[in-house]
């Protein structure tokens, strides 16, 4: 029998090469032609602790991690402990022979992983012996992953090939240890290649990849989990005349320097998490009073405080909405797929070069940790925006318009000094009632300017919807095809582009009797946000550190809509 999906486990202590394992086997999966997505999980301290990575494979496009188990790969017993639960019936368990073992139990089998990593001269093949077995138990052709190997290893430097032969043994003594024990599972069916180009790719890639081809050319930024890679991809490939990367002392520099970046003329930004995002809320909110434009893209973390650094939640929705002290409200776009990860950058980057004024991209660490192959972005057809510049003479009132006016850039005509207190028309510090008054109005009404960002829309005639923001949207969306299933008439709504919603969404979102919001926080900040605009919304909430589970959803959603129990969802 063949199936069109698997999910592999690997789970053990911080360092044993769960990571590894399931990125080298996305690899070989979407090198041969699969789709693929991952998802890892870690305690925040730099070695050790209980961490867990996961890997599906299928022969259609990939929206969530899943949900049960079909092979669990313990590096030690506290993993078999944790995760055995949660294997399917038919599942496999492979421990590690070289750290416990256990009595037949028709599940499981062990391997000395390390024994024969070093029996192929090569130590640290651990997680190719693991690969090796899990190709043996789906069938999955050797060749897929001896050019996986052949291409990984394949570097130009001396000892390559001595690698990738001892990593070749490693899986093939897998797979013969697998095969000894008799274990098999239904066989992966054949991948059905894209006739696209694609490309394996992780969220925080996407994000940077996103900002080059928006035309970024000033980043800087201060190390935090999980947006450092944002700062390390961008030192080492925004470099050339024109372009500045740099590594700053803390969040406060970071976001000033960017300030002043935008200020020049530059298209500008910075990443960090949540604690940083805090550090940054009166740089913010200088720039929304004078209107400088600039991106920050906060990587979501569980919080408040350092909270759990490594794990992922949607609970900054508010803190971005009005980082800032006193009448504010920054734009907010919010990607739910890897894919999205790009695209919502460059939006970010079009709508602060269009308002002229900070963009804050919200994205989360499930999505900056995940590997997925996406379709290959066609730069040549993204959209770009550049920034209205003033060329006139001098005295122009650049804050008289209502909406919006050219912006002077230092060197060139214009007033283009402003400080960060109320301003008159022509930038000159002013406390005079009237004055607040228009560039309040001024300020709030360049939103405006941003209501027609695109949205997703099913069974729009139904008086009940879904509508998931973020990371949730894959997960929910498998969700919601299970409710279908059951022939429950439930609308579907979804959009990146969260402040300000496009009109015509929220148009048809306040004709709802019910709008049900799955989002990974304590507060339902996304929906009380919805009921502040008129919509009748609710949420479904998650605070686990985890992304939702597409079956616990399910009777989630379907008890909410009061459809009654349907016994066990299974996705």
């Amino acid at each position: 029998m063949k199936r069109d999906d698997f999910i592999i486990r690997f789970a053990g202590e911080g360092g044993q090469g769960m990571v590894t394992s399931a990125d080298g086997l996305a690899q070989a999966a979407s090198m041969a032609g699969f789709h693929v997505q991952t998802f890892s999980t870690f305690p925040s301290q730099i070695l050790g602790g209980p961490t867990w990575t996961q890997t599906r494979i299928s022969t259609s496009p990939v929206r969530s991690s899943g949900d049960q188990i079909d092979v669990l790969v313990c590096f030690n017993r506290e993993a078999y402990d944790t995760h055995k639960d949660e294997v399917a019936a038919d599942g496999v368990i492979i421990y590690n022979l070289g750290d416990f073992q256990l009595e037949g139990d028709g599940q499981s089998f062990g391997i000395p992983f390390e024994e024969l990593a070093k029996s192929t001269g090569n130590s640290r093949a651990e997680n190719m012996v693991v690969i090796g077995a899990f190709a043996h138990l789906v069938n999955m052709p050797q060749e897929f992953l001896d050019e996986f190997v052949t291409k990984r290893f394949s570097r130009g430097r001396a000892g390559d090939e001595e690698i990738i032969r001892s990593n070749i043994e490693a899986m093939l003594l897998g797979r013969s240890h697998a095969a000894a024990t008799g274990f098999t599972l239904a066989e992966l069916s054949p991948p059905v290649k894209p006739e696209y180009p694609q490309i394996l790719i992780k969220g925080n890639e996407a994000v940077s990849a996103g900002a080059l081809a928006a035309g970024i050319n000033f980043y800087v930024g201060y190390p935090i989990s999980p947006a450092t890679p944002i700062l390390v991809f961008m030192e080492r490939n925004l470099v050339g005349d024109g372009n500045f990367a740099y590594q700053a002392s803390s969040e406060i520099e970071a976001i000033n320097a960017v300030a002043g970046a935008g200020y020049s003329g530059q298209k500008a930004m910075t990443a960090t998490s949540g604690p940083g995002l805090s550090l940054m809320s009166e740089a913010i909110g200088m720039a929304w009073m004078t209107e400088i434009p600039f991106v920050v893209v906060n990587v979501q973390r569980g919080g408040p405080a350092t909270g759990l650094p490594t794990k992922t939640e949607q609970s900054d929705f508010q803190v971005a909405l009005h980082p800032a002290h006193g009448d504010s409200a920054i734009p907010v776009i919010a990607p739910g797929t890897v894919e999205e990860c790009f695209y919502a950058t460059v939006s970010a980057f079009n709508w602060a070069e269009r308002y002229q004024g900070p963009v804050i991209m919200l994205s989360e660490q499930m999505l900056a940790e995940r590997a997925q192959n996406i379709p290959r972005p066609d730069v040549s057809k993204v959209h770009v925006e550049d920034r209205e510049v003033y060329q006139g003479d001098n005295g122009y009132l650049r804050y008289e318009a209502r909406e919006l006016s050219p912006m002077p850039i230092p060197g060139g005509p214009g007033p283009y000094v402003a400080n960060a207190s109320e301003h008159d028309p022509f930038g000159d510090t002013t406390h005079l009632p009237h004055r607040h008054v228009h560039m309040m109005e001024r300020r709030f009404s360049k939103l405006k300017l941003l209501e027609d960002g695109e949205y997703e829309a099913h069974n729009t005639d139904s008086p009940v919807a879904v509508m998931p923001w973020g990371g949730s949207k894959g997960p929910t969306e498998e969700a919601y095809e299970v409710l279908q299933g059951y022939g429950l008439n439930v609308a579907w709504y979804y959009t990146m582009y969260l402040h300000p919603l496009p009109a015509k969404l929220l148009e048809e979102l306040l004709q709802k009797d019910l709008v049900i919001v799955p989002e990974l926080n304590f507060q339902g900040q996304f929906s009380s946000y919805l009921r502040s605009l008129g919509v009748k919304a609710e949420s479904i909430t998650q605070y686990t550190g985890l992304p939702f589970n597409v079956s616990n959803l399910a009777r989630r959603l379907e008890e909410r809509l009061g459809a009654g129990a349907r016994g066990a969802v299974n996705v």
